[in-house]
């Protein structure tokens, strides 16, 4: 009974340290502790992909145009959310209302236009996401681009919004931009690591992130002269961004599961609240995901947060 009432007790203590009102607290308490790992470790499978790159992405694995497949995935794989826009949550969710909490995407673009003056325009509003039943909304920041002022404007409407109906805000901070490439690219320290503090200077609850690679070539001082191991990389980004709890993307498809597994270890070792899985997961055959999958949650459970 005493190791009983110390479980309960040590349930959400992340989120005692957090200034966050009573919606707040309770959404991110379905995600961190009502669904997943439910150890304050977050599994999150997105959906975004279909708008951001395209149909090809489901080329590999044709069964997985369809969302509905995602969304079973995410019902049997226990994750703690899916996340998408508003035309998947419209026409899909339906059967899986309160099965899978829902991130309810609330901005993106295609891949047709150069990035280099990256913008993600609202086509969705926090108003959706309550309609909806979402427990949290995700909006993406592209840190760095010539746009920003405009992002950054779109974005103190959304954080407003996400106060005022109770909603959690999850960032997708992406550096981008003409800026960006020239201080050496998207996923140099330097750039995930200013993603990551933007992310806690601007409100959001929660960050995803790419792993920061070891290049240092045209970065600026002093990341120019870091020499970091990838452990101390991605421990670096998960202490700039704070308060705000990291999670780092599971990237593309990798069909070896042990490396898989290995770099769902590796980030949680880093301190990372947990991994974005979509590619890596729904484009393998339903049961080989399954598996895996399940195989991430032995691995998450060891690092309570």
């Amino acid at each position: 009974m005493k190791q009983n009432l110390q479980e309960v007790s040590n349930t959400g203590s992340q989120l005692s340290r957090l200034a966050l009102s009573h919606g707040k607290r309770t959404r991110l308490w379905r995600l961190l502790y009502g669904h997943g790992p439910r150890n304050g470790s977050l599994l999150v499978l997105p959906l975004d992909q279909g708008l951001e790159h395209g149909p090809t992405d489901f080329f590999p694995h044709p069964p997985a145009v369809d969302p509905s497949y995602q969304f079973e995935l995410a019902v049997a794989g226990g994750f703690s959310a899916i996340a998408l826009g508003i035309g998947l949550a419209e026409k899909y969710m339906t059967e899986y209302c309160g099965r899978v909490p829902l991130i309810l995407k609330l901005n993106g673009k295609t891949n047709i236009a150069s990035d280099a003056e990256a913008t993600s325009p609202l086509f969705a509003s926090v108003e959706d996401a309550v309609r909806l039943g979402a427990d949290a909304v995700g909006y993406t920041m592209y840190v760095g681009s010539p746009r920003q002022h405009d992002e950054f404007r779109q974005f103190e409407k959304v954080r407003q919004d996400c106060e005022r109906f109770g909603m959690p805000l999850v960032m997708w901070a992406y550096p981008r931009g003409s800026a960006v490439n020239a201080r050496g690219g998207t996923n140099t320290l330097y750039a995930q690591d200013y993603a990551a503090r933007v992310a806690l200077e601007l409100g959001a609850d929660i960050v995803k992130l790419h792993e920061p690679t070891d290049s240092v070539a045209n970065v600026p001082a002093p990341y120019d002269k870091l020499q970091e191991d990838a452990g101390a990389r991605c421990a670096r980004v998960v202490r700039s961004a704070g308060r705000t709890m990291v999670l780092f993307s599971g990237g593309e498809k990798n069909d070896d599961d042990a490396a898989v597994l290995r770099k769902v270890e590796f980030y949680m070792q880093s301190g990372a609240n947990g991994v974005m899985f979509g590619r890596n997961m729904w484009l393998r055959p339903f049961d080989q995901a399954v598996s895996l999958v399940r195989s991430v949650h032995d691995i998450m459970a060891k690092y309570p947060r």
